[in-house]
C-alpha cells in the first residue's frame, strides 16, 4: 500500500571510487522508497563518473561530486589528473556539507564507508546529528576479510565513531548468510544498532522499453560489473570458446563502463572471432539482461549477486581475490549453500575446465532449488523501518503544532 508522508527528505552518500556497486545499491533503495511513500524526496550524493547515465524515478535525484578513482593497488587518485587528490577531497567534502545544510534531510544514509572516503562525511555527520537527523550506515553483508577490515578501521578509529554518530546500522543481507563484522572487536553499542535487513531484491521496470541489447533466444550473460578489473574474466571466457569447439551456447558479454580503453578494444577484437559471442560495453538496465538470461557468469559483486537471486538464475562466479576479498568470501559462502557454482581465477584460466563449467551451467539448478524458502526482504524491511521513523517524526510535529 502506498502511504503519504509530507515532504520527507532522505539524503544518501555513495563514495564510488571503483565500479558501480555503491551507486546502484543506493539507487535501488531510493526507487523502492519513493514507490512506497509519495511524499518522500531523495537526493543521492555520488562520485560515480557515469551517475548521469542511469534513469532516476520522480523525486530521486543526484548531486555529482568530483570523481576519485581507486587503483588496483588500493591507492586513490583524482579522476582529473591535473587536480591534486587533496584538492579534490576538499571540494568533495565542501559539496557534501553544503548539500546537507541546504537539503536538511530527515534521514542520512551512508553507503559502506562509515566516515566517507578519507573521512569526508565526518563533519557532515556531526552537523546533521545536531540537527536531529536520523543517521544510518548501510553495510554490505560482506565487507572484506576480517584482518584487512580490522586494520583499516583501527587505523581510522572507525568503530568508536560508528557508535558515536550512527543511530542504526543496516546490513544488506540475512544474519545466517554472513556477518560483515565477524572477527572484529565490536563494541556492544555498535552491535545493538545492527539490523540485518536482508538482501536487496531487484525487479524489472515495465515502465520503460526493453533494452536494445537484449539478444534473441537463449543466452548466457557474462558481466564484470563496472569492468575496471574484469578483463581477465572475459579473456578466460573467450579462451574457453576458442579451445572447445563443442561450446556453442550464445553468450552476451558486458564489459563494463570502467574497463580501460586498450583492454576493451583488445577484447572486442578477440570476441569478433567467436560467432557465439556478442559483446557490448555497457547497459544501464542490467536487471533486464540478467532477467532474460538462461544463466549468468560474473565476478560476484553485491548487486550482481542480488540480481542472480532475484531472478533465480543458474550462476557461475569467478570472484576477485585481491586487493579485497569480499567477492571471494561471498562466492565461497554461496557455493557452500549450493546457490551458485564457483571457480577461482586460476581455475577459470584453464580453458577446458572453464569450457566444461560453461557447458554445464544452463542446466544447473537455480538458487531456489538449493535453498527452499529463500527470500529477499531487504527493500520491504527498509521501507517498514523508514515508514516507522517518518511516522514518529510526523506525530512529533503534529504534537508540537497542537501544543
Amino acid at each position: 500500500m502506498t502511504r503519504r508522508i509530507e515532504d520527507a527528505r532522505i539524503l544518501m552518500y555513495s563514495h564510488d571510487t571503483f565500479g558501480l556497486g555503491h551507486l546502484r545499491r543506493c539507487r535501488t533503495i531510493a526507487h523502492s522508497l519513493v514507490e512506497d511513500y509519495r511524499g518522500v524526496n531523495i537526493l543521492i550524493i555520488s562520485g560515480a563518473t557515469i551517475a548521469g547515465a542511469f534513469d532516476y524515478r520522480a523525486r530521486v535525484d543526484f548531486v555529482k561530486i568530483p570523481s576519485v578513482i581507486k587503483l588496483r593497488n588500493g591507492e586513490y587518485t583524482s579522476m582529473d589528473r591535473h587536480i591534486d587528490l587533496h584538492e579534490t577531497l576538499k571540494m568533495r567534502k565542501s559539496i557534501i556539507r553544503h548539500t546537507a545544510e541546504t537539503f536538511q534531510p530527515d534521514i542520512f544514509i551512508v553507503d559502506k564507508e562509515p566516515m566517507g572516503l578519507h573521512g569526508e562525511v565526518e563533519e557532515t555527520l556531526a552537523y546533521l546529528k545536531k540537527q536531529g537527523t536520523t543517521l544510518v550506515l548501510g553495510l554490505r553483508e560482506v565487507m572484506d576479510a576480517p584482518h584487512l577490515l580490522e586494520a583499516e578501521w583501527k587505523r581510522n578509529d572507525v568503530m568508536r565513531k560508528i557508535g558515536q554518530f550512527y543511530d542504526s546500522v543496516w546490513v544488506y543481507g540475512p544474519p545466517d548468510f554472513y556477518d560483515p563484522l565477524v572477527g572484529l572487536e565490536v563494541p556492544p553499542i555498535v552491535r545493538s544498532k545492527m539490523d540485518f535487513v536482508g538482501f536487496l531484491q531487484r525487479s524489472v521496470s515495465h515502465d520503460i522499453k526493453e533494452s536494445e541489447h537484449m539478444p534473441k533466444g537463449d543466452y548466457i550473460l557474462v558481466t564484470t560489473g563496472g569492468g575496471g578489473d574484469g578483463s581477465d574474466l572475459v579473456h578466460d571466457v573467450i579462451d574457453a570458446y576458442q579451445e572447445d569447439a563443442t561450446l556453442t551456447h550464445k553468450a552476451l558479454v558486458v564489459l563494463g563502463p570502467y574497463m580501460p580503453a586498450k583492454q576493451r578494444q583488445k577484447l572486442i577484437m578477440k570476441c569478433a572471432k567467436i560467432p557465439y559471442i556478442e559483446v557490448i560495453e555497457f547497459d544501464n538496465r542490467m536487471e533486464e539482461l540478467i532477467a532474460g538470461a538462461k544463466a549468468v557468469v560474473a565476478m560476484g559483486g553485491y548487486n550482481t549477486y542480488c540480481e542472480i537471486l532475484s531472478f533465480d538464475k543458474p550462476a557461475l562466479i569467478v570472484p576477485r581475490v585481491a586487493p579485497r576479498e569480499e567477492q571471494l568470501i561471498r562466492a565461497t559462502r554461496a557455493a557452500e549453500l549450493g546457490l551458485i557454482d564457483m571457480l577461482l581465477p586460476e581455475e577459470a584460466a584453464d580453458p577446458m575446465r572453464f569450457a566444461a563449467a560453461l557447458k554445464a551451467l544452463p542446466e544447473r539448478h537455480p538458487p531456489s532449488k538449493s535453498a527452499a524458502g529463500l527470500t529477499l526482504e531487504g527493500l520491504a524491511n527498509i521501507s517498514q523501518i523508514v515508514g516507522e521513523w517518518l511516522g514518529r517524526r510526523e506525530q512529533e510535529h503534529l504534537t508540537v503544532v497542537k501544543g
